[in-house]
């Protein structure tokens, strides 16, 4: 079980939103590359990027800072990013900045043929992200809820050919409320690919919650606000999911 620190990027600092309002942010660091370097220091061997200003334009906001991250990370670990990635064009820019993995998330919902585009264009660096609420995908930095529902929408994508879905959550990100275990894995084992758990890690519980049905297809966990305000030590919880992994 791969735990994936999230670094959320405003106005190029690094911060944490309560369940994706722009306005309820919480500035954690003025500077992100320093804090990449903090949690490849403390273990990690992901991280999980997400442009914030761009989630909300439709295009890149914060390239200088995302920049400054992948010049410190360089090719100790791999990078996925989101947010705000709309076109082949700027996939293209991520991948040759640095980026290991981008992230698709309202773009692959509204325009299904850009996701299917970007996976024939860039295979194995596509990850798509679903962000649901009672079983229905959100989209636009979750301010509007489609219809779709969430494992029908994932088996779309995974045929193709996304090489991951990250799952959240929305009613419980950033709120340190546990991870929703049943709708996570009800996803994986509707899937052939990865799926990584987003929102609600709050605790090591939750990470030892997630590690016993890991089996089922699910390959890591993206944690925020837990690490930054202190309720998960990132170091002994990739120490203890390494030692459930291996036990399991």
């Amino acid at each position: 079980m791969l735990l994936i620190p999230a670094i959320d990027l405003k106005d190029g600092h690094c911060v944490r939103l309560k369940q994706g309002v722009m306005e309820d942010a919480t500035v954690f660091s003025e500077d992100p590359a320093a804090m990449a370097r903090h949690w490849i220091d403390q273990g990690a061997r992901r991280l999980h990027l997400v442009d914030l200003n761009g989630a909300f334009a439709g295009k890149p906001k914060n390239e200088a800072a995302i920049k400054a991250i992948l010049n410190e990370v360089g090719a100790e670990i791999p990078v996925q990013l989101g947010g705000g990635i709309r076109d082949l064009d700027t996939i293209e820019r991520c991948l040759d900045d640095g980026v290991t993995y981008v992230i698709i998330g309202t773009a692959a919902v509204k325009n299904p043929g850009f996701l299917y585009d970007a996976c024939s264009a860039f295979p194995g660096h596509i990850i798509v992200g679903l962000d649901a609420k009672d079983g229905k995908v959100a989209v636009d930095g979750w301010s509007k809820m489609t219809g779709h529902d969430v494992v029908d929408l994932a088996r779309k994508f995974e045929d193709y050919g996304v090489e991951g879905v990250i799952y959240t959550d929305i009613g419980r990100d950033g709120m340190l409320s546990g991870v929703n275990i049943e709708a996570t894995v009800k996803l994986a084992q509707a899937l052939r690919i990865p799926v990584i758990a987003s929102g609600g890690i709050a605790s090591l519980k939750d990470i030892k919650a997630l590690c016993a049905v890991q089996d089922e297809g699910i390959s890591g966990a993206i944690t925020g606000r837990a690490i930054y305000q202190g309720t998960l030590d990132f170091k002994k919880a990739q120490a203890e999911a390494d030692k459930l992994s291996a036990n399991s």
